[in-house]
């Protein structure tokens, strides 16, 4: 199933995300947990891609159980960086035989070893590139990518990274989901200057709960997010307490979630870091206003 299809409808929706073992010894694990989480029957599941695409196969592995066992539309994720066009096209054919509508379209992240490699002759230098390969190889294949509500860490200013967000628009990416965030404002704020800038796509609103202290400076560090004083209390009250510090993330993520919901943002996907139990309360939580 397409995910846009999905995402154009005027019902709330909350997504999740998982990832991919690490390692051939720790799959039946992590495909335990992915399963328990599709079990809450949420309105897709993304599945992330290792750097270089180290947990490529992992990647469609989990995407398509999740898919086949449980019916839950899955979106494969896909980084192009340091990677040959061959490659990546053979990883856009395989997503394609394996059913799956919808790739995550991203730039990745270098790999450390290639940090300063001379990247002159890389096939790929943007998300931008990947896209255009994914419509010339499977234009029916629904191409979702990244948007950052404050700014990519690589962008000069907020104006410049909405120009880029542009090109992927235009280039045939038809939805956006967000890097985590904890202030609602700066989504808000984002969402009127994309619209602005004559971005129509939908958003997808992405909440990481922080259920653990050490989330935290990972946290700031993968997105580059303010953590408003509001949060950073939470974390000084709690962090030292591991299951005070669980409910307190959780409850906090609810909160900014029914706030979106209140304020028009019918879309949601949340980064559970492959916990079933964070999932579930999460998805109790707002049983009522989701309708399930």
């Amino acid at each position: 199933m397409k995910i846009i299809d999905l995402l154009k409808k005027d019902t709330l929706s909350v997504s999740f995300e998982v990832f991919p073992p690490k390692t051939d010894a720790s799959f039946e694990s992590v495909k335990t947990a992915t399963e328990e989480i599709a079990k809450l029957k949420p309105t897709f599941m993304s599945v992330t891609y290792g750097a270089g695409g180290g947990t490529s196969q992992h990647t469609l592995d989990i995407a398509k159980n999740i898919k086949d066992k449980y019916g839950v539309p899955t979106l494969a994720h896909l980084t192009c960086v340091s990677s040959s066009r061959a490659f990546v096209e053979e990883k856009i054919k395989a997503i394609k035989e394996a059913g799956i509508d919808n790739i995550m379209a991203l730039r990745g992240d270098i790999p450390a070893d290639r940090i300063n490699e001379d990247r002159s002759t890389w096939d790929y230098h943007h998300a931008t590139d990947l896209i255009r390969d994914i419509k010339r190889i499977a234009p029916e294949i629904t191409v979702g990518g990244a948007c950052y509500p404050e700014i990519h860490p690589e962008s000069k200013n907020q104006k410049d990274d909405i120009l880029h967000l542009k090109e992927k628009i235009d280039c045939g990416c038809e939805f956006l989901t967000t890097q985590m965030f904890f202030d609602n404002n700066l989504l808000y704020n984002f969402l009127y200057k994309i619209r602005e800038a004559g971005i129509t796509a939908p958003v997808v609103a992405g909440i990481m709960p922080i259920t653990n202290a050490n989330q935290v400076e990972r946290a700031i560090k993968l997105s580059g997010s303010l953590m408003p004083q509001r949060f950073r209390s939470i974390v000084d009250k709690f962090g030292g307490d591991p299951e005070a510090m669980k409910q307190a993330g959780i409850a906090y993520a609810t909160d900014q979630i029914i706030d979106l919901f209140a304020n028009g943002v019918t879309n949601v996907h949340i980064y559970s870091m492959n916990k079933p139990d964070v999932a579930e309360t999460i998805n109790r939580n707002l049983s009522a206003i989701i309708g399930k």
